[in-house]
């Protein structure tokens, strides 16, 4: 039921010239009004953010309405917490991405990673897109209200030092 009302919602916020186009900054642009499980996306959508990125990227563009319902039924606590980042995996690999798990940031060119924002347990957590080149990596969405991509140089710059729960390599990028 709250998937359904959500995804009615979101494609009355979605217009055609979104579509196709990377999401930096979840609050500043249209997405940030769009609903995932009980909040809106500014607030929970990193994970279904990180996913459409991907699926642009890898020119697997998907409406995100599309993205967002299918990942719906990987909310956790009814949507207050976002997705499980231990679902993200399972969420490629239906729009077609081949992807592997890991814990740890290989050198993989690119990749999907999800980590505490401050203390294990008592932060929120974020998901990210990212794009290794040779000297850097590009980072889509690292803060809430940022437009634009943030650029690292290495894997532990990316989550600040802070704990990383999951990452998605992407095969095939």
């Amino acid at each position: 039921m709250i998937c359904d009302n959500n995804y009615r919602h979101n494609i009355k916020l979605c217009d055609d010239d979104f579509s196709g186009r990377m999401i930096n900054g979840q609050a500043v642009n249209c997405v940030s009004g769009m609903r995932y499980g009980l909040c809106r996306m500014s607030f929970n959508g990193c994970e279904v953010i990180a996913v459409y990125n991907a699926l642009v990227y890898l020119k697997k563009s998907r409406p995100i309405y599309e993205v967002a319902r299918y990942m719906e039924r990987f909310r956790m606590l009814i949507g207050i917490f976002g997705c499980s980042p231990y679902k993200i995996g399972k969420a490629l690999e239906h729009f077609g991405v081949e992807c592997s798990f890991s814990r740890k940031i290989s050198d993989s060119g690119t990749f999907i990673v999800s980590f505490w924002t401050g203390r294990r347990f008592l932060s929120s957590i974020h998901t990210v897109f990212c794009i290794r080149t040779e000297n850097s990596i590009t980072v889509y969405n690292r803060y809430n209200n940022c437009p634009e991509t943030k650029t690292y140089r290495n894997n532990e710059d990316i989550a600040e030092h802070k704990k990383i729960i999951a990452v998605y390599t992407i095969k095939g990028a």
